[in-house]
């Protein structure tokens, strides 16, 4: 498997989390307690799906010469 086809399947990921990022958002919180849980659940896909598209990034770019760093990662 190359680098592109490996960031090909993390933005397959990236999607996933972003789908159920969508679903769990529209879920009703009817609690103070449902509303917490609700909300820690979307920081915990938002920083999955940040990260998964971190890496896509890095895969994609690993032998492009002009590609240098990212914020977190570095090459």
């Amino acid at each position: 498997m190359t680098l592109m086809e490996l960031s090909v399947s993390y933005r397959q990921q990236a999607d996933v989390l972003r789908h159920r990022i969508q679903l769990v958002s529209e879920l009703p919180a009817r609690t103070a307690e449902e509303r917490m849980m609700k909300t820690e659940r979307l920081r915990l896909l938002e920083a999955m799906r940040r990260d998964v598209r971190d890496v896509a990034v890095i895969c994609e770019r690993y032998y492009d010469r002009s590609y240098r760093r990212n914020e977190r990662y570095t090459l």
